[in-house]
């Protein structure tokens, strides 16, 4: 495939526009040799953010990737541990850590400052696409050549279908490793496929609801009955052990222990399979038979936060919130939108997302909002029309109205539900996101105490900032030749 030449004959970077996942297979020596690799990864990311903020506290300024390679060239010769690593893989670390940096400063992106990586985490190696050569053995095998690895086995269960532009070498909770590949595959914008449209009312008892069914979408239990006992008392078991070892071991776990331990997350990382298997099963569906889907903008973590309280002002039914938390998450609802996400364009849809304020107190007839209008659970009976239907049903009607009017550039969908609501000559926004919670979160105890320095937007910042917006004149990597660096 031929890259693309832009102004002056200069070629044009072929972005990743697809992902492929894939089962991997490595030896023995092979798995334990990627552990290795996978902690210095961890490594590496800590001590660059560590970095980072020690450069921003002494100087307000703040390194980035170009920087800090030149320091990790010496520390590859000083450090074995970092030698022994690709030479490519620390370079994408820093290069995700300018992205983790970028998405922070970026007002329209939720995502916080970047996190130390703890040793618990899922290990991760990040390799670019030049680094790395897929060859197929047959219908269903294939190798990838690692730099300093060799060659290792993947279940080859789909084609690659384009270039590979990146490659990231991964584990789940249950140990099983898996490599990704980021791929170019070029294809052309999708036209609209002129299916009908269709509202969506993801819910906890029933999967999902759709405006032009008459029966919902139930998710498979993730667990079977034999399964969910034995997990309960592994986790019986698991309580046992920790109790033995703090008592008799000093805290230091038992091989029984780990055996529990490593028990527990095979069946979790199974239950997570599952989950995830319907929900692109689900997803697909969606966008590939509707020309418009229309969704809740939910707030998925201000939705599942705890009821626990303080210790002065303890709360109430923590556990009923508790399991109502824990059926929220296993429906994943944020995650099926970030595939809706990438799926409705690909299969020639559009995705709406639209308030989800008022939408199961609305009736889908008259428009008329009632909270009394919601019976029970799944019960809806409108107080002005008499409208009587599936609760879950009567709001992925108002979603799809809430989407066309959204599409439409009407003001519907912003909240104005009925003749109470009657549109103005203002709209509403939906839902703004806040980044309060970016700035106020100390780094560590010294950063609470240091003095307040005035921002480069003339703005004062609070006392616990230990990273934010700087100008590109304040990086360390573009200042003079006569100015000192940090040495590593």
């Amino acid at each position: 495939m031929a890259k693309h030449r832009g102004r002056a004959g200069k070629a044009v970077k072929e972005p990743a526009d697809a992902g492929r996942k894939y089962r991997l297979f490595p030896t023995d020596e092979q798995a334990e040799r990627l552990r290795e690799w996978g902690h210095t990864c961890r490594a590496v990311w800590n001590i660059a953010l560590e970095q980072r903020i020690y450069v921003y506290q002494q100087r307000r300024a703040y390194l980035r990737a170009d920087e800090q390679c030149r320091y990790l060239t010496t520390a590859r010769h000083d450090l074995e541990w970092i030698g022994n690593l690709p030479s490519q893989a620390p370079q994408q670390i820093l290069k995700h850590l300018d992205r983790a940096y970028d998405n922070f400063w970026n007002a329209e992106h939720p995502a916080g400052f970047p996190r130390f990586k703890k040793r618990t985490a899922r290990l991760a190696i990040p390799l670019p696409g030049q680094a790395v050569r897929v060859t197929k053995l047959n219908r269903k095998w294939a190798s990838v050549r690692i730099p300093k690895l060799g060659e290792v086995k993947f279940r080859l269960t789909r084609s690659l279908g384009g270039r590979i532009k990146a490659a990231t070498i991964r584990t789940d909770g249950s140990g099983r490793w898996y490599v990704s590949f980021g791929v170019h595959t070029g294809r052309a914008a999708v036209r609209p496929n002129g299916n009908p449209s269709a509202g969506v009312d993801f819910g906890v008892k029933q999967a999902a609801y759709l405006s032009d069914e008459t029966t919902p979408r139930l998710m498979p239990q993730t667990l079977t009955e034999g399964e969910k006992r034995r997990l309960a008392g592994l986790e019986r078991r698991k309580e046992r052990q920790i109790a033995q070892c703090k008592k008799h071991r000093g805290g230091k776990y038992s091989n029984r222990l780990r055996r529990t331990l490593s028990a527990i997350a095979e069946l979790k990382a199974r239950q997570a399979r599952r989950r995830m298997d319907f929900t692109h099963k689900l997803t697909t569906d969606l966008a590939k038979n509707h020309g418009l889907v229309a969704v809740e903008d939910l707030r998925v973590k201000q939705m599942t936060g705890t009821a626990k309280g303080t210790r002065s002002r303890p709360g109430v039914n923590v556990g009923r919130k508790a399991a109502l938390n824990r059926a929220i998450l296993d429906n994943m609802p944020g995650e099926r939108r970030r595939q809706l996400t990438y799926k409705c364009p690909m299969y020639g849809s559009m995705l709406v997302e639209v308030a989800p304020a008022g939408t199961s107190q609305t009736c889908a007839v008259c428009h008329h909002r009632d909270p009394a209008s919601r019976v029970s659970r799944d019960s809806f009976d409108c107080t002005k029309c008499g409208h009587i239907d599936d609760a879950d049903h009567n709001a992925s009607v108002v979603i799809l109205a809430r989407g066309l009017q959204t599409e439409a550039g009407s003001s519907f969908a912003a909240g104005h539900c009925g003749e109470q609501h009657a549109p103005t000559d203002r709209d509403r926004s939906v839902m703004p996101r806040t980044r309060a919670g970016r700035t106020r979160e100390p780094l560590n105890p010294s950063s609470v105490t240091a003095p307040p320095l005035a921002d480069i937007e003339g703005c004062k910042e609070s006392q616990q900032v230990a990273a934010g917006r700087m100008s590109r004149k304040n990086r360390v990597s573009e200042r003079g030749p006569d100015t000192s660096k940090l040495t590593p």
